[in-house]
């Protein structure tokens, strides 16, 4: 007669939270396209750059301090006749090593006549050529090796560590006066990569001469591989997240519940 009711009250928003522990099913949706795109790309950026770059290992110290002895590069393939002056490529030239792919950088294309030294500075067409991939205080050539008229089709090369490279001027002997046709080219070399040096800055000395080389798409490549791998993480970190989340508002809402009266 006088007893007291007593009733228990659930919010209004009740049931288990089953639907939600995994962040309701536009949320696993929107992950699982975040995945499928991360890894698209992920993969996408991986197969550009197999397409695009090819590594070679250089074994020589001549590129120093450049690229050093034992260092790992990415070069861009490349038709000769996309080479430019100042662009460091690979090529392949009997006259120059049997059987093997050669590293050096392009101080002079076909119709330049290049010298050295004027100033202790290396000269193409007559202007002097500021070289700051040297090393601190190497003379642009350790002896003159007069003038030299590159063919049409041709190209003059020399190492950035001009005391220990057998480059150009160490042909200048035979018929092509040191010079290597652009058709033996079969890459530019973009960046060093292992020990991680980036990628290789601009040759503006050669600026006066005509238009650089532009890089290649690496740093894009880069960019879509670490983007496809955040979208990965994160659309694959949701649903657990989503679910530790929904159980802690469960357990919550359970606690709230038994101890209303």
């Amino acid at each position: 007669m006088g007893g007291e009711s007593r009733t228990r009250t659930a919010p209004s928003g009740g049931g288990t939270g089953t639907a939600r522990a995994g962040g309701g099913r536009l949320g696993q949706r929107l992950s699982g396209l975040a995945v499928a795109l991360g890894l698209v790309m992920f993969l996408g950026g991986f197969a550009w750059a197999a397409l695009i770059y090819r590594p070679y290992t250089v074994p020589t110290s001549s590129m120093s301090p450049t690229i050093a002895v034992g260092d790992r590069v990415l070069a861009q393939r490349v038709d000769g006749d996309e080479v430019r002056r100042g662009d460091v490529v690979v090529f392949e030239d009997e006259n120059w090593v049997a059987d093997s792919k050669v590293v050096k950088r392009v101080v002079a294309v076909g119709g330049d006549t290049v010298s050295c030294c004027t100033g202790g500075k290396l000269t193409v067409d007559g202007k002097p050529i500021e070289e700051p991939y040297l090393p601190k205080g190497s003379p642009a050539e350790l002896q003159g090796f007069g003038t030299v008229t590159v063919p049409e089709g041709r190209l003059f090369l020399l190492g950035d560590e001009r005391q220990g490279s057998l480059d150009s001027t160490a042909h200048l002997g035979e018929a092509a006066r040191g010079t290597v046709s652009r058709d033996a080219v079969s890459a530019r070399v973009d960046a060093v990569v292992w020990p991680w040096k980036g990628m290789l800055k601009r040759p503006t000395g050669f600026e006066t001469l005509g238009a650089l080389s532009e890089p290649g798409p690496l740093r894009t490549i880069e960019a879509l591989i670490v983007a496809g791998a955040v979208l990965v993480l994160a659309g694959g970190a949701y649903g657990p997240v989503a679910a530790r989340l929904g159980r802690s508002r469960t357990a919550t809402t359970r606690a709230e519940t038994a101890g209303a009266r």
